[in-house]
């Protein structure tokens, strides 16, 4: 988008009655938010959700991807290597995903079978050297920024992060700023995946993407600028979709394994070598997006402190149409068939079994994903699994990046490090849960165990078959729509 002072200009003009509103309410303390946010945070989510709500002015899936993956120059406290890795000759990836897809479904569930593709990424690391605004150094190779960047790890740990973005939008590099953080937070580096957007490419084809790079991180091809990384030495990560490519990617690894006789560790032909799949060290996740139904209660109910439009007022918000949208054949939801919502590879909260994961690290809000999170902590930490939750207090939809300037996103970004990083030096991480507070960052500790929710398992299933018929409905409606145009 247009960040120039001109473009800023031109975006925040017409919403000037509005921030003028919020700042009066605010100041008076009439606003609901008053005693939680200070002005700017105020500001700041009011414009967010002025721009993203049902009255805002509609842009095609075409035009927001064109604004959302551009590829700015590299510039600042971060080391950007970018790789396009070949595909794999073999197609053994692709059958072994195939093949858990129709292993865990339910084999009503309709899906694209994608092609393998060569695999683009970045690898982002801190450059602690460099002024805020300082362009990256000239006529160097993707090698030598590798290299460099590679000078400047004090640590072991691999981020392999997924993007967010609703899995139709973004791009690695819009999220230098926060891959940098995370770099320096845990003295480690950050493999940052280009997987395939929706709708032109639909379920599998970011999960074969997201499989294929935790195969490149253990097994390089050829082309690769990076040594073997052992699995005890990556964390999954990823936040909001990118919390659904890591947590798919979990299950996949996961069934994978449950699929293998007992005390072996699977393996899979890869860039003409049988290479084994081990599982990684942890996975860390930021405001999930896991119920991709949009079932659960707080949807609807945790709208007072997030930007998100509730489900209720985007039923009827119809895109323009374009290249990318409507899909053809038409279908209801940008990332997959309707009949595959509720697919553990699709929605992972789906996925019942999660016994053998490796730790797992939650930062949520009080946003309209939480209840998904909640249910998911929960349901691990019942079944053995090591879950560090920390729930912010007033706090919207990866509220760490878009409210960079709170003391409270400082937090978020201390405690993923610290969980990275202790999980990959096989430090004794125990389960653990805090709530904290907000402006006051006061904590009290939460019972992750049977603390987090009360909704039973029983109201997860049901919550997300209506969520799912819901979106069924809205697919009618457009072809019902569709017809009445002939």
């Amino acid at each position: 988008m247009d960040s120039s002072p001109s473009g800023m200009l031109k975006l925040l003009l017409p919403k000037t009655p509005s921030i003028l509103k919020t700042a009066l309410w605010h100041s008076l303390s009439m606003s609901p938010t008053a005693s939680k946010w200070d002005l700017r945070t105020a500001i700041t989510i009011n414009i967010i959700r002025d721009m993203m709500g049902p009255n805002s002015t509609s842009t095609s899936i075409s035009e927001i991807q064109r604004l959302t993956t551009k590829d700015p120059p590299v510039k600042g406290k971060v080391w950007v290597s970018k790789v396009e890795l070949a595909a794999a000759e073999e197609d053994d990836v692709r059958q072994m995903l195939f093949k858990a897809i129709n292993d865990m479904g339910t084999g009503e569930e309709r899906w694209t079978k994608p092609d393998t593709r060569p695999l683009e990424a970045e690898w982002n690391g801190y450059r602690s050297d460099a002024r805020d605004d300082e362009p990256e150094p000239a006529d160097l190779s993707e090698q030598e920024k590798y290299d460099n960047m590679m000078q400047e790890t004090s640590s072991k740990a691999t981020l392999l992060y997924f993007h967010g973005g609703s899995m139709y939008l973004m791009d690695p590099a819009t999220y230098r700023p926060v891959t940098s953080k995370l770099a320096r937070e845990t003295g480690g580096r950050v493999f940052n995946v280009r997987y395939r957007l929706s709708p032109q490419n639909p379920f599998p084809a970011a999960l074969l993407d997201c499989f294929t790079a935790y195969l490149s991180l253990l097994h390089p091809p050829p082309d690769a600028p990076h040594a073997p990384v052992p699995a005890g030495e990556i964390v999954l990560a990823g936040d909001s979709a990118g919390g659904t490519c890591a947590t798919a990617l979990l299950q996949l690894l996961l069934q994978v394994h449950r699929s293998t006789p007992a005390g072996q560790i699977p393996t899979v032909r890869f860039h003409g070598k049988d290479v084994e799949i081990p599982l990684p060290a942890g996975i860390a996740l930021t405001s999930p997006w896991i119920d991709i139904t949009r079932g659960l209660p707080s949807m609807e109910d945790a709208t007072l402190y997030d930007y998100l439009p509730p489900p209720s007022t985007t039923d009827h918000h119809k895109l323009p149409k374009c290249e990318a949208w409507p899909a053809e054949p038409p279908r209801a939801e940008f990332y997959c068939e309707t009949s595959a919502l509720m697919h553990p590879l699709v929605s992972p909260l789906s996925a019942q079994d999660w016994s053998s994961s490796p730790p797992v690290f939650f930062s949520v809000g009080e946003e309209m994903h939480r209840d998904e999170a909640a249910v998911l902590a929960q349901r691990a930490v019942k079944q053995g699994i090591t879950v560090v939750w920390r729930d912010f207090e007033a706090m919207p939809h990866c509220f760490a990046m878009v409210l960079e300037h709170i003391d409270g996103a400082a937090v978020h970004v201390a405690e993923f490090g610290k969980f990275c990083r202790e999980v990959v030096e096989g430090k004794t991480v125990v389960t653990n849960g805090e709530f904290i507070q907000a402006k006051s960052l006061e904590r009290r500790d939460v019972d992750v165990a049977t603390g987090l929710t009360k909704i039973t398992e029983e109201e997860v299933e049901e919550y997300m078959k209506k969520g799912a018929e819901n979106i069924g409905r809205k697919e009618v409606r457009g072809e019902d729509e569709a017809r009445s145009m002939l």
